[in-house]
């Protein structure tokens, strides 16, 4: 393990990288209807604003995993917030709604070196006793940002511009990187064993946009060749990569360590049956009640704010505790607040939606922390590249497979029509019926995250 200056450097940049993607996620949802009037962008066009990213950065992230392991984790990271720095700026600058989205793929990919790596230098500095307390924090770090991004960026897009939401990324993302560059001594990488695998790389880059695709389509034929399309794309990978002398998803991480499977399955369907819950509010909050975007943004705080309070506590008690117990009830708790959001009327009361809120912040402040604990701890320190990636690809897939549901039922329900006084009814119901679909899935990932065993970690024994 390195020395606590090492430890305290590699702790800020993931605490800085950790804060600054959901910033300017969760700003960038309260904006969006801004963004639509500026470029007459539908709610289809508006939920690919926020799907681009998370589609670039999980096609990208387990092939980059595995660059980082061989190439060096330090090196990865850095070029990650240099990337998004720059695309920052470039979005702040996009002159369309399509250069907007192309720039948030761009971003995206930059993301993914820093999703890859960051929390891999953290396990691979910290030993198991303080490896949960630092995770905690730099978990509390993403739902600060998770935090400041509804408030912050309904300000500044009521007072400055959409725009000004990027601008303001853009410092936070350069100091990361210059301490990065200047202050991070040391790289770390494992061995490698044998050629990169392009073609397994290639085939999963390849899968999850014609899945994604695909699910916006639906249900037309176009939407059921693209998904089919994907999900042959998927399991074809899947045989490669158990055929692969170097795969670069090693599945036996999967196969002989139930612990890892079902905490990785866990998180998958977690962030599935979550992330599009700002998205839904804020545009539920501004179109149908008519809030302002800093209305909004000040009641979207609650979750966020309840989970940058409880994961660092969350975190530690994941050092003690079995991660099984911890995250198993904080998944019912985010299920139990995802069906609140199920009986949205045109007229519900606010502090109707504040409840929701609080007990789902509470719930995932409780699943995150020991569930990413349960994970690391799980693998050798050989492994801790590539399982940082599959965990993070958990997250991220189960991000854009969240976004996804949301536009199939968009799709569904509204078509191609804009959200106006005639189709509130339409985009209402559409609402309700993402949040019945994502609590029903929550309600099932409990059942999922109860089947990883007793064991919290791989360090449990030692205890």
């Amino acid at each position: 393990m390195e020395d606590r200056g090492v430890r305290a450097t590699a702790l800020a940049c993931a605490v800085l990288s950790s804060f600054v993607t959901p910033f300017m996620s969760s700003a960038v949802s309260v904006a969006l209807p801004a963004i639509g009037r500026r470029f007459s962008m539908n709610a289809l066009l508006l939920g690919w604003v926020a799907t681009a990213y998370l589609l670039a950065a999980a096609m990208a992230l387990v092939p980059f995993g595995k660059m980082a392991d061989r190439f060096g984790r330090r090196r990865f990271f850095a070029a990650g917030m240099g990337a998004h720095t720059l695309f920052s700026l470039a979005c702040a600058l996009a002159p369309s709604g399509g250069a907007l989205i192309a720039f948030r793929v761009a971003q995206g990919l930059g993301g993914a070196m820093t999703f890859a790596t960051a929390l891999a230098i953290l396990t691979s500095v910290y030993p198991p006793g303080e490896r949960g307390r630092a995770i905690g924090i730099a978990a509390a770090s993403t739902y600060l940002g998770l935090s400041l991004g509804p408030v912050l960026g309904g300000l500044l897009t009521q007072h400055l511009g959409w725009r000004s939401i990027f601008y303001a990324n853009v410092p936070i993302a350069a100091a990361a990187f210059v301490l990065i560059v200047w202050k991070l001594k040391g790289e770390w990488r494992s061995r490698p064993s044998g050629r990169f695998d392009l073609a397994g790389s290639l085939l999963y880059a390849l899968a999850l946009p014609c899945l994604m695709y695909g699910l916006s389509r639906l249900p037309g034929l176009t939407g059921v060749w693209f998904l089919a399309g994907g999900l042959a794309g998927l399991a074809l990978f899947v045989l490669r990569e158990t055929r692969a002398a170097d795969p670069v998803l090693d599945l036996r991480l999967f196969r002989g360590n139930p612990v890892f499977a079902y905490s990785a399955l866990a998180a998958l369907i977690n962030y599935s049956a979550t992330f599009a819950v700002t998205f839904l509010l804020s545009l539920y909050l501004q179109y149908i009640r008519a809030l302002s975007p800093q209305s909004a943004g000040l009641l979207l705080v609650i979750q966020p704010a309840i989970m940058a309070g409880l994961s660092p506590l969350a975190g530690r008690l994941s050092d003690r505790l079995q991660a099984r117990t911890l995250a198993s009830a904080g998944m019912l708790c985010a299920a139990v607040g995802l069906t609140v959001f199920a009986f949205l009327g045109p007229a519900t009361h606010m502090a109707f939606i504040a409840s929701g809120l609080a007990v789902l912040g509470f719930g995932f402040a409780l699943f995150s922390s020991p569930n990413t604990n349960a994970v690391m701890g799980s693998v050798g320190p050989q492994s801790y590249g590539i399982a940082a990636a599959t965990l993070a690809s958990m997250r991220l897939v189960g991000q854009m497979l969240s976004m996804g549901v949301a536009l199939l039922v968009f799709t569904l329900f509204l078509g191609s029509a804009p959200v106006t006084a005639a189709t509130h009814g339409a985009f209402l119901s559409a609402t309700r019926t993402a949040f019945a679909v994502f609590a029903v899935l929550c309600f099932g990932g409990v059942f999922a995250s109860l089947a990883r065993g007793r064991r919290g970690s791989a360090d449990a024994d030692t205890r």
